[in-house]
């Protein structure tokens, strides 16, 4: 019976609708399954946060399909992020390299940037600022910081989002043993312990999620379609 409750729980949630996102910026609906967060323009920022809060003591995961664009000199890139920010369901980063989620500098706490936070990038463009390697890639941020010291890029310094070619994430939180993977492409590109509720979010748990991307002076269309939603409730 547990099984078939979930089962349901799974179906229900797997297909969205129009009414579950919130949307700032140049965030659009393109159908009932996908959204638009950057047009393929400069210095646009879009960001779509899932209405129902997450609750950090269960077990979740989302699939979704990721696209970055067509052009390898695009940019700058998508965040998956969870945050509990005090602006809550308006909370956004700065554009750029930041792609909606972080701040300029790791040392500095100017401008705007969502804490606190987790997030994964999917980085197009190449950073000083970020550490960041000279391929496109993937990282895991904490806090409204792009800057990362390792990341996954499939050991291929050519490594490349900017396909013209969707991409299928997904993100897995088990709050049993505290631990977040993270599979592109059905590849583990990053696993990692931490007490969310406790050294994260100080004690709260229950969280937005959503999805953040911006460009700069290079630009690149970017867009999500979720596939899945699994909760256990």
């Amino acid at each position: 019976m547990k099984h078939l409750l979930r089962s349901l729980l799974f179906l229900v949630l797997a297909f969205p609708s129009f009414a579950q996102y919130h949307l700032i910026g140049d965030a659009t609906y393109m159908n009932p399954d996908c959204i638009q967060l950057t047009p393929d323009i400069e210095y646009s920022e879009g960001i779509a946060y899932y209405k129902t809060k997450l609750n950090l003591e269960n077990y979740f995961q989302v699939e979704f399909d990721i696209y970055l664009g067509d052009k390898d000199e695009g940019a700058d890139g998508i965040t998956f992020v969870i945050h509990d920010d005090e602006r809550q369901f308006e909370a956004y980063g700065t554009w750029g390299e930041c792609m909606g989620y972080g701040r300029w500098s790791r040392d500095i706490f100017y401008g705007t940037f969502i804490y606190p936070s987790i997030a994964v990038e999917f980085d197009t463009y190449q950073n000083w600022r970020q550490n960041d390697p000279a391929s496109d890639h993937v990282a895991y941020l904490e806090n409204g910081t792009n800057f990362h010291t390792t990341y996954w890029n499939n050991k291929d310094e050519n490594f490349d989002l900017e396909d013209d070619y969707m991409h299928n994430f997904r993100f897995r939180w088990e709050p049993d043993i505290k631990q977040i993977s993270v599979y592109l492409d059905d590849k583990l590109v990053y696993r990692g312990i931490r007490d969310l509720i406790k050294d994260i979010f100080q004690g709260q748990k229950y969280v937005i999620w959503g999805f953040t991307a911006s460009t700069g002076r290079k630009h690149n269309l970017q867009y999500f379609c979720l596939r899945t939603l699994t909760l256990n409730k």
